[in-house]
């Protein structure tokens, strides 16, 4: 049997949790792939939690240097997050001929050219762990879809901010009370805002539409809205016209032109993301021949993600010197920022004579035409109107909305969310 030393650099949660499959599962990682994956270096600035994990102390190093020149190390895992010093050191690995295993989703969608441009056939870059956890969807897109043209990648990719919203949902609590929950609990940050204010999922996107659509997808070219203005009540009157609300994560590729977005959207009860509940992420994805697939599991945590870590870490070594495939050209993608959605949004205005009138006939101005709207209260002379639009255009709904705003009748524009 093959031996292979590795390093992993941070030992945090993801970290230890590499550790720990790669320990418990050696033997059977062994007998299934020929090779005894040995980790020769754990890299941490608190050498302690190292060592008090009973790992022998020659094993932990503060020290990059320990690492980057150890002729015996040929692949790396970071589990450090953030994008420096991890682009530093991931860059001189990949020169120094090691293979890297990566889940710094921000790193990738920041510099995904600079390190791509570093691979070789010997030192190559792998990231199944940087979307959706444990969820198999980077090996999918690249190997299990190659017989189909990818034409959409709709999911949940943020397990934090589906908690927040299910817990809104099943238990009718304000989004403030939510998210305490989720941080008491672990699944939310001190300063959650990469992941309510949709930027851990637009860098996922990034990601992900890059390998469905064989162009580099920039997270800045993704348009992004988070789920903090998001209300119970905007989710109740979802409920009660047959949609559960989600943070959803959507790409499509059409006619050349590419739709990318992070944003709150009303689900149907019937579609397959309306059922993931909790911390659970699920990627739908469509392919031209195949159809509609969906691969649903845990998107984040030590074993999780540490699964596919181990699993990347198990791809690199048996690729080591094998010629890297093009998986992803260059050029900038053309984007449409100018997709078709129904829309649902809610006013607060004037309960007279005309005001409903007025909002209606700005919306068939503007291109907007209606499937639905219901008055539910009237408090101190203002109306609480919500609406439910046909498909239009988000530049016309914008627009709409806009014109909305400035009508004297409406008091305020509560909630506009896009509906699937």
């Amino acid at each position: 049997m093959k031996k292979v030393n590795i390093a992993i650099m941070g030992f945090g949660i993801v970290g230890g949790g590499t550790y720990d499959i790669l320990t418990g599962n050696y033997k059977m990682i062994a007998d299934s792939t020929g090779f005894g994956i040995n980790v020769k270096r754990v890299l941490d600035l608190d050498t302690q939690k190292i060592i008090d994990k009973g790992i022998a102390k020659e094993v932990a190093t503060k020290n990059f240097e320990d690492i980057v020149n150890d002729p015996d190390i040929s692949v790396v895992v970071e589990t450090m997050g953030g994008v420096e010093p991890a682009r530093g050191f991931i860059l001189r690995c990949l020169e120094a001929g090691k293979s890297v295993v990566t889940a710094n989703k921000e790193l990738l969608a920041k510099h995904w050219a600079e390190l791509k441009s570093a691979e070789t056939d010997s030192a190559r870059i792998f990231f199944e762990a940087s979307c959706a956890g444990g969820i198999p969807i980077i090996r999918t897109l690249e190997q299990g879809m190659q017989a189909n043209n990818i034409t959409q990648i709709m999911g949940i990719i943020n397990g934090t901010t589906n908690f927040i919203l299910d817990k809104m949902s099943e238990e009718g609590l304000s989004y403030s009370d939510a998210l305490k929950i989720a941080q008491d609990l672990g699944y939310a940050e001190a300063n959650p805002a990469a992941d309510v204010e949709g930027y851990d999922a637009m860098y996922k996107l990034s990601i992900l539409s890059s390998l469905a659509f064989g162009k580099h997808i920039p997270y800045t070219g993704i348009c992004r809205e988070g789920i903090d203005k998001i209300s119970a009540r905007d989710i109740a009157e979802g409920k009660a016209m047959g949609y559960t609300l989600k943070l959803l994560g959507i790409a499509q590729n059409s006619d050349g032109k590419i739709e990318a977005r992070v944003n709150p959207a009303f689900v149907p009860d019937k579609h397959p993301l309306a059922g993931v509940r909790g911390a659970f992420n699920a990627v739908y994805l469509k392919g031209d021949y195949v159809g509609d697939i969906m691969l649903y599991g845990s998107g984040a945590g030590a074993h999780p993600t540490g699964s596919a870590i181990v699993s990347d870490v198990i791809v690199a070594i048996g690729m080591r010197g094998k010629k890297a495939k093009k998986k992803v050209s260059k050029g900038e993608p053309k984007f449409n920022y100018n997709y078709s959605s129904k829309y649902y949004f809610s006013i607060t205005a004037e309960d007279k004579a005309g005001s409903l009138a007025k909002v209606t006939a700005l919306l068939g101005k503007c291109g907007v035409s209606l499937a639905s709207l219901v008055q539910k209260e009237v408090t101190n002379g203002q109306a609480y109107i919500s609406f439910l639009t046909h498909c239009t255009y988000e530049q016309s709904m914008q627009k709409a909305i806009g014109e909305i705003t400035k009508l004297d009748c409406v008091s305020s524009v509560e909630s506009l969310i896009r509906v699937i």
